[in-house]
């Protein structure tokens, strides 16, 4: 039997997100006039691009400084 495909379309691979937690997260936010918020789509793929990002970056980083472990201060924003 073959795998089902994902269904993201990320250009920068595997979907890292629990999406349903996010979009609760979101949902769960409220704007100065007590609207809720929604998310888009394609919101989901530009986050896991970005968290993508920042995992090739905290790698880099202990790579850079000798270690094969990536800790909670490689992830600071310089």
């Amino acid at each position: 039997m073959a795998k089902k495909k994902s269904k993201s379309s990320s250009p920068k691979g595997e979907m890292l997100l629990v999406q349903s937690k996010a979009k609760a997260y979101v949902a769960g936010k409220k704007s100065k006039d007590k609207k809720t918020f929604r998310v888009a789509g394609d919101a989901f793929d530009g986050l896991n691009a970005v968290v993508h990002w920042y995992l090739d970056q905290a790698v880099a980083r202990a790579e850079a400084n000798g270690r094969s472990t990536v800790r909670a201060h490689d992830f600071i924003a310089m």
